[in-house]
């Protein structure tokens, strides 16, 4: 599970900003909401289900999702994917001349099996400056391994799978990848943990089809799943099916290009068709049978897109994993994105606990039936252009606070600021309508 992410000098992030999961020592006004949004871990703080990331356009709230893209895709390849002095895909913070140059700083504190672990590193785009990994086996935290720059200390007692690997590891490389490479016990578990963070983005959707759809053709238990979370949310569905068809027997459309059909058909393999299933009524409004829609073709992009993400929401829940989505609510409608946290906000939809931190401009989400303040977090840039991240835990407001209202009314910051557009020049402006906003 997530304890902290912590992530500095990267894109619009100069100063070091923690994004935490660890619940405050705060209460509800509703013990329910406390009852379901809590993961009780034994021997440590209460963590959360949830977190919901707001701030304006700009701000920097997709900076931090992709903070964590970043590490987890470089923790999980950099022995395997790159060569020596291949640059590294990391940005730093370009609007001060005295961070351009410096290294970016991660950190990651997590849970797995029932071990608390803190692993970070410092990275510019030439080499890894510095690399770290600690664990908690008792009260005291103890180092399994130091780096800094080419020299690298591991403890020989409880990390002695780094044992001669050090001269193995290329600078432009992480120890903690280079050990998994070479079958080190902790190191592997460390890099399939980082496999299970799971990233998204809810502007793109399209791209996790493939994956519901191998979930549904594939597992049973996924598939009753899928089906039931679309049918709940009310979007007119009964049933999905999903069907393999030959290419010789696809129906393309009449305006595709022959050549383009020839290709395709002529291309061995097979095509996945999704359909949904709506019934059908008389005349008297009696069901009398369904009909069968194209889900590209004849469903709406807000259907579309709740199959497409169902698949990874399904799975992380399964697994008790964790998600990331960026712009969660992006065509869907209030209520179905209300039903999607829900989903995780709940001992009986998620018995696991999986969590799952999102971007969102859904202030209807701002709501203390369904989050604690602790799991509200807002994202605004300062007057040099630099992102900070802050809780709606760190205000001193009581729990019975209308959070929408108060956000939209700037108490809590993270808001745009919108000019005047009336002052704007506008070239053949109406005199009338100029002469009605003056009065």
């Amino acid at each position: 599970m997530l304890i902290e992410f912590t992530v500095g000098n990267y894109r619009s992030f100069r100063e070091p900003v923690t994004l935490s999961m660890e619940a405050a020592k705060i209460n509800s006004e509703d013990p329910e909401v406390d009852r379901n949004n809590l993961i009780h871990c034994e021997g440590h703080q209460d963590l959360l289900t949830s977190a919901a990331i707001y701030g304006a356009n700009a701000s920097g709230k997709s900076n931090l999702i992709q903070a964590m893209a970043f590490m987890r895709g470089f923790v999980t390849s950099s022995a395997r994917e790159s060569q020596a002095g291949d640059p590294i895909s990391v940005s730093s913070f370009r609007l001060n001349t005295g961070y351009v140059k410096r290294p970016s700083f991660f950190e990651i504190i997590f849970t797995m099996e029932r071990q608390l672990y803190r692993y970070g590193f410092e990275v510019n785009q030439e080499l890894v400056t510095r690399e770290w990994l600690y664990t908690t086996p008792t009260i005291r935290e103890a180092a399994l391994f130091t780096r800094e720059g080419s020299i690298i200390i591991h403890n020989k007692r409880s990390f002695r799978e780094g044992r001669n690997l050090a001269d193995k590891t290329r600078p432009n490389a992480l120890f903690l990848s280079v050990v998994a490479q070479f079958n080190g016990e902790i190191a592997t578990k460390i890099i399939k943990w980082f496999r299970t963070v799971n990233i998204i983005s809810g502007l793109e959707d399209v791209g996790y089809r493939s994956f519901t759809v191998s979930q549904y053709l594939d597992n049973m238990s996924y598939r009753d799943q899928i089906q039931k979370l679309i049918c709940s949310l009310d979007v007119g569905i009964e049933k999905i099916a999903i069907e393999k068809v030959a290419s010789d027997k696809v129906e393309f459309p009449k305006e595709m290009p022959e050549e383009l059909k020839k290709l395709l058909i002529d291309s061995p393999g097979e095509f996945v068709s999704v359909n949904t299933e709506h019934t059908v009524f008389d005349e008297m409004g009696q069901a009398t049978g369904f009909v069968s829609f194209d889900l590209e073709d004849e469903e709406s992009e807000g259907t579309q897109k709740l199959f497409s993400l169902s698949g990874p929401i399904i799975d992380t829940l399964q697994n008790g994993e964790i998600l990331f989505v960026d712009e969660m609510e992006a065509r869907l409608h209030p209520l179905l994105t209300q039903k999607l946290v829900g989903l995780f906000n709940s001992i009986d939809t998620n018995p696991k606990r999986a969590q799952i931190i999102f971007t969102t401009h859904d202030t209807n989400l701002l709501d203390k039936d369904l989050f604690r303040r602790d799991q509200i977090w807002f994202v605004e840039k300062d007057s040099t252009a630099a992102s900070h991240l802050y809780s709606l835990a760190e205000f001193k407001i009581r729990n019975d606070k209308q959070y929408e209202r108060n956000y939209l009314r700037g108490k809590f910051g993270a808001i745009p600021y919108l000019g005047d557009f009336f002052d704007l020049p506008l070239e053949n402006a109406d005199p009338k309508l100029e002469q009605d906003h003056a009065a």
